[in-house]
C-alpha cells in the first residue's frame, strides 16, 4: 500500500503561492515516485509586507502549529521567509525549535521547517558560496533578507527589491517577469540564482528557463521547503521540473 503524508502549512492569510506551488511540486513527483500527499494550511493574518505587520503574524505562529498537530501532520512548513528573517540574526532556528515543542506539547510532535531555514540550507546543499537574490519587497527589507543570507555565510553579489509593499499583488505578480530580471543582475560569478526570496512570488513556471539561460542551478524558497519537507519525512528529494536542487543530484 502506498503511503500518505499530511503536509502541514502554516500561511500568512494573504498569501495564495505556497498552497499552489508546494502542492504542484509533491503532484509532479507522483510521475517518478509512488508517495501521496495531503495538504492542510493554518492561518497567520497579516495583508501588508511590513516589518510590524511580520512580527504581529509571527507571534501567531505558535496557535497555527498547535492546530496543525491536531491533524497529526507529519511536517509543519512555516510559509513566510521574510517574517521569519525580519526578526535578526538566526532566528529560524529559534522558530523551528519553538514550534516543534508546541507540537510535542500538543502529544503529535512533528518537525517544523522554515521557508527561511529551508532557503539557506539548500544553498549549502548545493555549495553556493556566491549568489544573486531576487525579492519582492519593499528595499528595507529586502536588504534585512540579504544580510540574513550573508550571516548564514553566503556572498550576496547582487539583490533585486520589486518593491511590492501588497502581498496579494506579490501573489499576482508574473513569473515570466523574472528572467528579464534576472538579466538586469550581474551573476556571471554567481554559484547559484535565488529567483524567489519569497514563498508568496510565483516562481516554479520559470526555474527551468533560468537555469538555461544563465548556465546556474536557481533555487526558490519554494523549491528550497519541498526540498526541506521531502528530507524531514526520509524521502528521495525528487521532483521533475523544479530544477537542480530537487534533480536528484542533491
Amino acid at each position: 500500500m502506498t503511503k500518505t503524508f499530511r503536509i502541514g502549512q502554516i500561511v500568512p492569510s494573504s498569501n495564495t503561492t505556497m498552497e499552489t506551488e508546494i502542492p504542484a511540486m509533491l503532484t509532479a513527483r507522483l510521475q517518478i515516485r509512488p508517495e501521496r500527499f495531503t495538504f492542510h494550511s493554518s492561518r497567520m493574518r497579516m495583508k501588508k509586507v511590513v516589518k510590524e505587520e511580520l512580527a504581529a503574524m509571527d507571534g501567531e505562529s505558535d496557535r497555527c502549529a498547535v492546530e496543525l498537530s491536531d491533524a497529526r501532520v507529519d511536517v509543519l512548513g512555516y510559509a513566510c521567509l521574510v517574517a521569519i528573517m525580519a526578526m535578526g540574526p538566526g532566528y529560524h532556528r529559534v522558530s523551528q525549535q519553538r514550534l516543534t515543542q508546541r507540537t510535542e506539547e500538543n502529544g503529535a510532535t512533528a518537525p517544523v521547517i522554515t521557508s527561511a531555514g529551508a532557503l539557506v540550507d539548500a544553498l549549502k546543499v548545493i555549495g553556493a558560496k556566491k549568489i544573486v537574490v531576487v525579492a519582492p519587497y519593499m528595499l528595507p527589507l529586502t536588504e534585512l533578507v540579504v544580510d540574513y543570507i550573508r550571516r548564514e555565510g553566503h556572498e550576496v553579489l547582487d539583490y533585486r527589491a520589486l518593491e511590492i509593499p501588497d502581498n496579494l499583488d506579490v501573489g499576482r505578480h508574473d513569473p515570466a517577469r523574472l528572467p528579464e530580471i534576472v538579466k538586469t543582475l550581474n551573476h556571471a560569478d554567481a554559484d547559484a540564482i535565488v529567483l524567489s526570496a519569497c514563498v508568496q512570488m510565483p516562481s516554479l513556471p520559470a526555474i527551468a528557463q533560468v537555469e538555461a539561460m544563465t548556465g546556474k542551478p536557481v533555487i526558490t524558497a519554494a523549491v528550497a521547503t519541498t526540498y526541506a519537507m521531502l528530507k524531514s519525512l526520509g524521502l528521495d528529494r525528487v521532483v521533475p521540473g523544479a530544477g537542480a536542487l530537487l534533480s536528484g543530484a542533491y
